[in-house]
């Protein structure tokens, strides 16, 4: 057993010596963030690295970039990928060992390749997507159409956004007189937290009477935008039974969320704008079938007044016409009653006889005692039946 004693102070001493003689080059690492904060200018990294099988934590450490190289390499990374730092990020930092007698261990950022955490984006991103479609919810929202009057609106996004704020003025003040019933649902719109905050709004506006959804953010960074890039909220989104329209404000590539949604816009005015062109064309439908119902009734009551002039021009001749051969009528059948005048057949020598006022055609019908009358021409005979 070694008698001599060693304080800690020593001890670490040593340690750090140790280490600056046998490492005392630069290194470039490839690991997952479990955490990242900023503090006085400085960023502060926990790194860890995961089992490809179970992933079980099979390594962590520390790791921190001083101020004056982080104010160079954060606006960088995030001007070159879009997001910012945050927990799940795979990064390839380069790093040089460090161990201080007071506070241990850590290793020293002094880059950090975007490059390398874009691949890792690009690949995520691919895999979501392709799950999406072989769960063949990726174009569910292309599929429904915007109700035409779609007035009563959702809103998803940070009650003190400046992007609410902007979108509620664009529709408030829409040169048509159009009225939007908009109701705010808040929900975290940037760093961690987006994806939960936005499903649990959604599930909130899932039993309400809704014409439509906006997922609106603007105001702050564009960076951090990793929140809108889950297989969670995709599927939500996807899978969701009314329209979606997404304008989270951004300018680089697609966030997944856009792409699944019903509509992408780039900001929360132009999410406005697209309500108010939608009501518009709907109103312009409206006044262009009123055209067209005006311009068929006016046709058709020309052409039936057109129709009843034609009618009343013939009616004379009609009339005309109709009395004539009336008239005519009235002539044949005035010399057919003529023709079967009883004077005119005694006139000629007939004669007719009655018994009791009725004419007698059967002799038989007679029996002796009946009294006879016969009229003839001029006069009427008197008789009595004898046999």
């Amino acid at each position: 057993m070694d008698s001599k004693r060693h304080s800690l102070f020593e001890l670490n001493r040593l340690v750090r010596e140790s280490i600056e003689c046998e490492m005392p080059d630069e290194y470039w690492v490839e690991a997952e963030l479990s955490e990242c904060r900023e503090s006085r200018g400085h960023c502060y990294m926990e790194l860890i690295q995961k089992d490809e099988q179970t992933a079980t934590p099979i390594a962590k450490a520390s790791a921190k970039c001083w101020a004056n190289k982080w104010i160079t390499i954060r606006p960088y990374f995030e001007r070159t990928t879009g997001q910012q730092l945050h927990a799940g990020m795979k990064v390839l930092l380069q790093v040089y060992p460090q161990f201080h007698e007071a506070y241990g261990f850590s290793w020293i950022v002094n880059d950090i390749d975007p490059t390398y955490t874009l691949g890792d984006m690009a690949r995520k991103r691919q895999e979501i997507i392709l799950k999406l479609k072989a769960e063949g919810v990726f174009d569910l929202q292309k599929e429904l159409k915007l109700p035409k009057f779609c007035q009563h609106i959702a809103v998803i996004s940070s009650q003190t956004a400046a992007g609410y704020g902007d979108f509620c003025n664009q529709l408030a003040t829409n040169p048509y007189g159009f009225h939007f019933d908009v109701q705010l649902f808040p929900a975290i719109m940037q760093g961690e937290g987006v994806e939960q905050s936005i499903i649990a709004a959604l599930e909130q506006i899932y039993h309400l009477p809704f014409d439509c959804v906006v997922i609106i953010r603007g105001g702050g960074a564009t960076s951090d935008m990793s929140g809108f890039d889950t297989l969670a909220l995709a599927e939500n989104v996807a899978n969701f039974p009314i329209p979606i329209i997404t304008g989270i404000g951004h300018e680089r590539d697609e966030s997944i969320l856009d792409m699944v949604s019903h509509t992408r816009v780039k900001t929360p005015t132009a999410a406005a704008t697209l309500l108010i062109d939608h009501s518009k064309s709907v109103l312009d439908a409206i006044d262009d079938m009123q055209t067209r119902i005006t311009s068929m009734l006016q046709l058709k009551l020309s052409s039936a007044s057109h129709q009843l002039l034609t009618v009343e021009s013939k009616i004379p001749l009609l009339l005309e016409r109709k009395l004539t051969n009336e008239n005519h009528r009235l002539l044949l059948l005035e010399e057919k009653l003529k023709a079967l005048d009883p004077t005119l057949l005694l006139a000629r020598g007939y004669s007719i006889t009655l018994h009791n006022g009725r004419i007698i055609k059967d002799a038989t019908t007679l029996k002796p005692g009946d009294k006879l009358e016969t009229r003839v021409a001029k006069g009427v005979i008197q008789s009595t039946v004898t046999n």
